[in-house]
């Protein structure tokens, strides 16, 4: 994606910045919802566009959902491991749609594992599901 590009695709979808970093929009909630164990309500998934220019990371965070990762152009380093207090580090796996270099379209997060971007060479756009439904209230940077 060049620059231009990513510039224009900002705009069109309407992005704004996000504070692990990186832009974003949510695109899509659910209907139905789902009651949690501690009695919030959730939609039963949600769906966004993250979008990471050239260079850019998203700092550690983790949602209390599973996250799905799906990748529409170039490619996120997406780092995750550990449930514990703090991050470790663990897996890490290039989200991307080159799938004969070793990229793959798509990856999950398991709901409490944190997670991060590291930075890569190219622009990327991918879109990430969560579920149940991402809210801010379940969202958690490391400090």
């Amino acid at each position: 994606m060049s620059r231009v590009t990513a510039d224009s695709i900002t705009s069109r979808l309407e992005l704004a910045p996000h504070p692990e970093g990186g832009a974003f929009r949510q695109t899509w909630a659910a209907a139905e919802t789902v009651t949690l164990p501690d009695g919030r309500v959730r939609p039963t998934a949600t769906l966004i566009y993250f979008r990471l220019l050239a260079g850019e990371s998203s700092a550690w965070h983790r949602v209390t959902s599973d996250e799905i990762w799906l990748a529409h152009t170039g490619v996120v380093s997406l780092q995750y491991g550990g449930d514990g207090s703090a991050p470790v580090e663990g897996a890490t796996v290039l989200v991307g749609v080159d799938v004969a270099a070793g990229q793959v379209p798509q990856a999950v997060v398991p709901a409490g594992v944190w997670q991060r971007t590291v930075p890569s060479a190219e622009d990327a756009l991918v879109s990430c599901v969560v579920s149940p439904g991402f809210d801010f209230d379940d969202f958690e940077l490391a400090e």
